[in-house]
């Protein structure tokens, strides 16, 4: 065992390791950033409309999110290394071919079809599948971390994108977030490694397992999620989901976990309430803020820089959540979240002027504070509900984001062009967010056992 990489020896290698996850989430957020810097510069090139761009954009949220659950399987039988990598490839191609394009079917490919297989393949179940195996004690806390940096990264990366593609043009922006995905694609493959064993270490927190308790034929330690052997996770040797079922076939675990979980009334409450999520955030916020700002003669890179500025109130946001997380009850977390974010939502269209006044700022630092903080509650209740295949689960509950926010991407951009405005559009969100306030407090009412306070256990016991 490596001696420097133990708790109190030294910097655990499972801090390595999250530095490198959080480098490539926020690498491949930069492509994520770029549909509400590009929607008005392609109307202006080709003449498209925004209900056609805005199509775009929904087809990748939507294979973003559908790609989540089988990446988080994949990542079981290749590897994460090996998923994120040729993520970052497949986004960085995707990202620079649109560079040739003339036509909607090619932004559809390109745009739509390989930057949301790439980025699906590396979103927030990366992050799930990262702690559940490199930690034990501040799970909560990293997962809040490498969840800014997905958010964060999307939005910081605006202002620099709206100046290139102001000054430059969109081509040049499209391409600068083609170098950044490649750019991060050595540090993922030298530095980043799937499990604690591979290492000789045990993840951050965990209770090394004596070495006369395990068979000479079995190698790693117990638990295949990073969990002390108290918490009930399976056995990573064995390579045993919750279901039964093996990682060697990573779409029939994913299938086979859905099925499970599709028949727990906690799963669709959360489900519910994250497609919610995704259509107030990434569908509406990301994507047609700008053009929105635009509309009310405000200059596309300070609507950018507003948006930036929610990311950056975002970082204190999430990783408060994820802190939070590890203390408070996550159903009353995600209740407050929603809440106060539809609230926001009611009045953000009284707030919209041509130059950034006190009252949008005061928006802006709310709504980053609230941005994903949705994002570690969730995780922890899919983790203490659904147990070992709790990764998997929420793979699909993001999966409802995604399909949340794409369906909000298309509906506003389509509302724009019939009425002129996104008025409605605001007023929809944000009445759909009290709704979910309502959804995740519900959980509570489940069947017995499904507390997210009760022990872990398996999906198969929650039929």
């Amino acid at each position: 065992m490596t001696t420097t990489l133990q708790p109190g020896r030294g910097l655990h290698r499972a801090w390595i390791v999250a530095a490198v996850a959080f480098v490539a989430i926020l690498g491949a957020a930069g492509f994520r950033a770029t549909p509400g810097v590009l929607i008005t510069p392609l109307q202006e090139e080709f003449g498209w409309s925004r209900g056609t761009i805005s199509l775009a954009v929904s087809v990748n949220l939507m294979l973003y999110g559908l790609t989540a659950p089988f990446a988080a399987a994949l990542m079981d039988r290749f590897g994460m290394r090996r998923v994120v990598t040729y993520a970052l490839l497949l986004v960085a191609a995707g990202s620079g071919f649109t560079i040739w394009m003339n036509a909607p079917w090619q932004l559809l490919l390109c745009w739509g079809v390989m930057v949301g297989l790439g980025t699906g393949s590396m979103a927030l179940v990366f992050a799930a599948t990262l702690t559940e195996r490199w930690f034990v004690r501040h799970r909560g806390l990293v997962t809040g971390v490498l969840t800014a940096g997905g958010a964060t990264g999307q939005l910081v990366f605006l202002p620099v994108l709206a100046h290139l593609a102001a000054g430059q043009g969109w081509r040049t922006a499209a391409l600068t977030v083609a170098l950044a995905a490649l750019v991060v694609v050595p540090l993922v493959w030298f530095l980043l490694r799937d499990r604690p064993e591979d290492v000789g270490t045990t993840a951050l927190g965990a209770v090394p397992a004596p070495p006369t308790t395990l068979p000479a034929t079995v190698a790693g330690p117990v638990s295949d999620i990073g969990s002390a052997p108290a918490a009930g996770s399976a056995s990573a040797s064995a390579g045993r989901s919750a279901t039964g079922t093996r990682p060697g076939n990573a779409a029939s675990r994913a299938l086979g976990v859905l099925r499970s979980a599709a028949r727990t009334r906690p799963f669709w409450l959360l489900a519910g309430g994250f497609a919610i999520c995704g259509m107030s955030t990434n569908g509406l916020v990301g994507t047609h803020f700008i053009p929105a700002a635009h509309d009310h003669g405000m200059a596309e890179p300070i609507a950018a820089g507003l948006l930036a500025l929610v990311g950056i109130f975002d970082v204190v946001g999430t990783v408060a959540s994820g802190w939070l997380s590890d203390r408070v009850d996550s159903r009353l977390l995600l209740g407050a979240y929603y809440g106060l974010r539809g609230l926001s939502l009611l009045a953000l269209p009284s707030l919209f002027g041509a130059s950034a006044e006190p009252s949008m700022l005061v928006f802006i630092v709310f709504y980053g504070l609230d941005w994903v903080a949705t994002v570690p509650p969730t995780v922890a209740l899919c983790r203490q509900i659904y147990g070992p295949d709790g990764a998997v689960v929420f793979g699909w509950v993001f999966a409802s984001h995604q399909i949340g926010a794409a369906i909000a991407a298309t509906a506003a951009g389509i509302t724009r062009d019939h009425f002129g405005a996104y008025d409605l559009a605001w007023y929809a969100a944000g009445a759909l967010c009290l709704a979910a306030a309502v959804m995740s407090i519900a959980i509570t009412r489940g069947r017995s056992g499904d507390r997210p306070d009760a022990p872990v256990r398996t999906v198969s016991g929650a039929a």
